[in-house]
């Protein structure tokens, strides 16, 4: 299975309105980026993600859930845009900071490290355990 990171500003769409969101959880609407809709469009059910809160706290606060693959996004009538539906998982016992991220040299390959802009984007099995491990957090 893939593993993904999810980029929201807090202000915007934080952890805990994910979390409100429950086990219905959430479209991951409003993405309008050639790459970062194809990275959904690979997603199966299931994948887990990273919840990264981007702009405000740089740093990766919870583990999400792919509870609906892709299908077309509902914030457009326009067909070239599709989106996830995903749900929260487990929150980061300890928030795992961008300033970490860069500077451990095992994550220097990391999508988050060498594209900070892309705002959906797959994280290796290598990345995720070693961030878990980071975040006192089970994988």
């Amino acid at each position: 299975m893939a593993r993904w990171l999810f980029k929201s500003e807090p202000d915007v769409w934080g952890w805990d309105a994910q979390v409100a969101k429950g086990e219905a959880g959430e479209e991951w609407d409003g993405v309008r980026n050639y790459q970062a809709r194809n990275n959904m469009r690979a997603m199966k059910l299931g994948e887990k993600g990273f919840f990264y809160h981007s702009r405000t706290g740089l740093e990766i606060v919870g583990i999400v859930e792919v509870c609906a693959e892709a299908h077309p996004d509902s914030t457009t009538d326009d067909d070239r845009w599709d989106c996830v539906d995903i749900k929260a998982v487990r929150p980061f016992t300890k928030p795992v900071t961008l300033e970490t991220i860069k500077a451990d040299p095992r994550l220097s390959d990391m999508v988050l490290v060498n594209n900070s802009r892309l705002s959906v984007q797959p994280v290796t099995d290598e990345e995720w355990q070693i961030i878990c491990d980071l975040g006192e957090t089970k994988p």
